[in-house]
Parts: structure tokens; C-alpha cells; sequence
């Protein structure tokens, strides 16, 4: 769920640090580490503390609404049977999207009104059919849809799920990932891949096979785009996830998440005004 939280409340919880204080935690430390909370700690030490460790509620926003919108219609596609997998049963699922993504709590968050349902709802519909375009869906063998994973690599407790884990003809895994959003630079392929790579790293552990490919398919662009599995990458992948988690143990430990403020880190953060009320230097 997601609810607006009280800046004034939350600057008086005894956990919400001022810049360079240390407290001790009333809140547990997760029991696993997933790539996206890795994503936050790397990024910013306190922006993990915020969201896991107080696990103060983020907003929605239209994007990760519509991204949760289109990841649900394509969760229940393939659930199921493949020669039933067509455009028309994809678009049978929207009703049931608005009923299990929009609440109260999301509408409040992203302000919903007329218009705004019916961009969605418009958006969803060039996202169903331009995934047509990209690939037959009725062609696909799946090892699993929502693919809950966790596991113990390098001393770290991982968890992720897997949009899809497919079987290609040759016999191999391949990891898939639907994006909505926009198609990235790939000057930056390192971190375009950087989850994905993590489930790798998941999939080895848990399943005792390692996928041999990443497809990022780009569902409202009509693209996709490909990267091999390598065990150099899959091993730096596990060992970066072990050495966060170590520090994420020893900040706990020490009371003390820092700061790490920068215009690319806090651009996009929802924690921005909580970091400035607790005397972080937040750029503008």
C-alpha cells in the first residue's frame, strides 16, 4: 500500500537521524536484500534507511502505476495455456488490473481523475499491441511467471522476482524483463543490466542453473534489447551484493545510514524534503 507520509511526523520519529547523529534502531534489519533495495543503498546509505529499515511508505507515481498496470495484464497472460495466450485475453485482464493496482491509496498518490484513467487505460492498449509485435507469446515456454527467488550468495540473503524465466529451443534460460518506460542509453549498459544480472546470480543459487541471456523488452517502445551472462559479471554482481551487505550490517550496527547527496541521487528520491528537515545538504 501507499500512503503520503507526515514530514513533521516522521522528523520526530526517534529513529529519523540529523546529518552525522547516530541512533540505535527499534525496527529489525530486513532478512533479505533484493536488487532494488541494493539499487537504494548504492545509490544513497540513508535513502535504504528510509525505505527498508523505517520502511517509510514512497508515494506512487503515474509511471510505476502504469508499469504495475501492464506487468499485472502480462502476469495473468501467461498464466495461461499457451495456445490461449492471445491479444484479445490480454486485454480481458484490464477490468481486473484497475481493480488490483488502482486503490484508493495509488489514486490519492498520483491524483487520479478522468483523464488521467483513460491515458492509462489508452497507454495500456498500445503496450498490448505493440507486445504482439515483439513476440508471439503462444511460442513461449516458461520456467516461471512472477518467479519468486531467494537465496544465500557470497554470505548475502538475496530475494528478487522474475518477470519471466523462459526455456529458449536450445535448451537455455533466459531472463526477461518488461520495462515501460523509455529506452535507455546504452552508453550505460552496465547499469541498465545491473538487476537483471543479480537474478542471475539468483538463479544459479537457487535453481543450480545459470541463465546464458537477458532480454529487457521495451513494451511501450517496441523494442527489446539483449545481453549475454558471463560468470565474471554474475560473480562481480554477487560479490558488489555481499560487500552492501556487510556495510548495510555495519550501519545498522552503528546507528548511523550516511547521506550521500548528489543532484543525479536525490533528483527522483521521495525522501528528499525528510533528508532536508534532518539538516542533509540536499541540492536544489
Amino acid at each position: 500500500m501507499h500512503h503520503f507520509y507526515s514530514l513533521a511526523t516522521w522528523s520526530l520519529d526517534v529513529t529519523a537521524l540529523s546529518y552525522g547523529e547516530s541512533v540505535t534502531f527499534t525496527q529489525e534489519l530486513p532478512r533479505s536484500l533484493s536488487p532494488s533495495r541494493l539499487s537504494d543503498f548504492q545509490t544513497c546509505p540513508r535513502r535504504y534507511q528510509y525505505a527498508s529499515i523505517e520502511r517509510i511508505p514512497q508515494p506512487a507515481s503515474y509511471a510505476s502505476a502504469k508499469g504495475r498496470f501492464a506487468h499485472y495484464v502480462f502476469e495473468q497472460l501467461f498464466k495461461l495455456r499457451a495456445d490461449e495466450r492471445t491479444i484479445e485475453r490480454a486485454r480481458e485482464f484490464v477490468p481486473s488490473a484497475v481493480e488490483a493496482i488502482l486503490t484508493d491509496d495509488v489514486r490519492t498518490d498520483i491524483a487520479m481523475d478522468d483523464a488521467m484513467m483513460n491515458r492509462l487505460l489508452q497507454e495500456t492498449e498500445e503496450i498490448i499491441t505493440t507486445y504482439f509485435q515483439m513476440e508471439d507469446p503462444t511460442s513461449v515456454t516458461s520456467e516461471g511467471v512472477e518467479l519468486r527467488l531467494g537465496a544465500t550468495v557470497d554470505g548475502a540473503p538475496l530475494f528478487g522476482i522474475l518477470d519471466r524465466l523462459d526455456r529458449d529451443v536450445d535448451g537455455s534460460l533466459t531472463i526477461v524483463d518488461y520495462k515501460t518506460g523509455g529506452l535507455p542509453n546504452r552508453k550505460y549498459d552496465s547499469q541498465t543490466f545491473a538487476n537483471a544480472e543479480l537474478y542471475a546470480a539468483l538463479c544459479e543459487a537457487k535453481l543450480g542453473e545459470q541463465p546464458t541471456k537477458i532480454r529487457l523488452m521495451y513494451v511501450a517502445k517496441g523494442e527489446s534489447i539483449e545481453r549475454n551472462v558471463t560468470d565474471v559479471v554474475v560473480k562481480a554482481r554477487s560479490h558488489s551484493a555481499a560487500s552492501a551487505w556487510g556495510k548495510i550490517n555495519r550501519f545498522y550496527d552503528d546507528g548511523d545510514f550516511p547521506a550521500t547527496p548528489s543532484v543525479n541521487a536525490c533528483r527522483f528520491c521521495s525522501y528528499k524534503d525528510l533528508c532536508r528537515a534532518n539538516g542533509v545538504a540536499v541540492p536544489v
